[in-house]
C-alpha cells in the first residue's frame, strides 16, 4: 500500500516521501479504515517543517490528523458490524507515528465517527481539526445563545465552521474579520451578518457600530499575538476571549482585562476532555446528518503529490480546506 511519510523535518519537497509500506492491521479496539481523502491542516505543515520541535517523536511519521474513508476491517472488542461504515477520522496522528496521509489507517475505533452518505469523504476529511475546534470555541463556557460573538479569520478553515456553529448554537448576530472582499462573501454565505476587511475598515469602529456600541460578548480568536488590542476594543463588559491560535508570543495588558472582566479561555482541540469531546461529536453528527454544514473544500491533489499539498497550506493562498486524494489511481 502507498503512504506519505518523512523521517526528518524540513521543507516538503525536501522531507515527504510516497511509497509502499506494510499494511497496517487494527489492534484490540481498533478498526481499519481505507482512506479516500486525508485533510491538509496549517498544525501538520507546521509539525513536518520544525517549526514546533526539530526532533521527532518516531523515526518515521505518516502525517495528517483528519481524513475520512470506510472500515475494512476491525480488531478484538469492536463490533463486526462497523465494516462497511463511512467514516471520518479525528487524531489519526495526534502522538502516533501513523497519521491519514495513507491509503489505510489503523487507529481506536472512537476516533472514527459516522459519516453520512450525503456527506463526501473530501468535506469528512475538514472536520476533524477545523471543525471540532469551531464548535468547542462557540460552545464552551455556556455558549453563544442570544450572543454577539466575532469570529476572527471568519474564511479560514475553522472561521467558516465557527460562524456557523455559532449561528447553530443560537447567536444573535456574528460578525467576521477577513482580509478580501472574496473571503468576506465567503463568509456572509456561511452565515455572517457582517464581514469586515481588517486591512481596509477600521475594525473596532465597524464593530461598535454593528452592535449599537455594546461591543460583542464573544470573540473567537486564530492569532491572539496579532489581535489582543483589537480584541480587547471590541469585547464588552465580561465578555469571553476564546483563543485557538496565535503566531507567535503576545502579551496581555493586565488593567484592560480586570477593568473589563474578561474571561479568557485557551484550548488545544487535540486534548479537548472526554465529555466536551462527546458534546462536539454528537453536535457535529447531528448538523451533519440534517445537512445544516457548508463545507468549503479549496482542492483535492493526489497523494503523490503531498508536497504540493503543504506548500499551498503553508503559503495561505487556499481559499478553504485542503485535502489529499489516497484512493488508488
Amino acid at each position: 500500500m502507498q503512504a506519505a511519510f518523512y523521517e526528518a523535518t524540513g521543507a516538503a519537497r525536501e522531507v515527504l516521501h510516497v511509497g509502499q509500506v506494510e499494511m497496517p492491521q487494527p489492534g484490540p479496539g481498533e478498526v481499519r479504515v481505507r482512506v479516500v481523502c486525508s485533510g491538509v491542516n496549517p498544525s501538520d505543515v507546521k509539525s513536518r517543517a520544525g517549526l514546533r520541535n526539530k526532533t521527532l517523536p518516531f523515526p518515521r511519521v505518516v502525517p495528517h490528523s483528519d481524513g475520512a474513508g470506510v472500515i475494512d476491517a476491525v480488531g478484538e472488542g469492536v463490533p463486526a458490524h462497523r465494516v462497511g461504515e463511512r467514516v471520518w477520522l479525528w487524531n489519526a496522528g495526534w502522538k502516533r507515528a501513523w497519521g491519514t496521509a495513507a491509503q489505510y489507517v489503523a487507529l481506536p475505533a472512537a476516533q472514527a465517527a459516522v459519516l453520512p452518505r450525503e456527506v463526501g469523504f473530501d468535506a469528512g476529511a475538514c472536520l476533524g481539526i477545523p471543525a471540532l475546534t469551531a464548535y468547542h470555541a462557540a460552545a464552551v463556557d455556556g455558549g453563544v445563545v442570544g450572543k454577539a460573538v466575532l469570529v476572527a479569520g471568519g474564511a479560514g478553515a475553522v472561521g467558516h465552521y465557527a460562524i456557523q456553529c455559532a449561528r447553530l448554537l443560537g447567536a444573535r448576530q456574528v460578525i467576521a474579520t477577513v482580509s478580501s472582499a472574496a473571503k468576506g462573501q465567503l463568509a456572509l454565505q456561511a452565515g455572517a451578518d457582517l464581514a469586515i476587511n481588517y486591512r481596509s475598515d477600521d475594525v473596532a469602529a465597524r464593530v461598535r457600530e454593528a452592535t449599537g456600541g455594546a461591543g460583542v460578548d464573544r470573540v473567537i480568536e486564530v492569532d491572539i499575538a496579532a489581535n489582543a488590542g483589537l480584541d480587547l476594543q471590541v469585547l464588552k463588559q465580561g465578555g469571553d476571549l476564546v483563543v485557538y491560535g496565535s503566531a507567535g508570543e503576545f502579551k496581555l495588558p493586565f488593567f484592560p482585562l480586570i477593568m473589563q472582566h474578561v474571561r479568557l479561555r485557551f484550548f488545544i482541540v487535540y486534548e479537548l476532555d472526554a465529555a466536551d469531546r462527546q458534546r462536539s461529536l454528537a453536535h457535529l453528527g447531528a448538523w451533519l446528518r440534517r445537512g445544516a454544514l457548508q463545507h468549503n473544500v479549496a482542492r483535492r491533489i493526489p497523494l503523490a503529490d503531498i508536497a504540493q499539498a503543504h506548500e499551498l497550506v503553508e503559503s495561505g493562498q487556499a481559499l478553504g480546506n485542503v485535502v489529499l486524494d489516497c484512493s488508488p489511481g
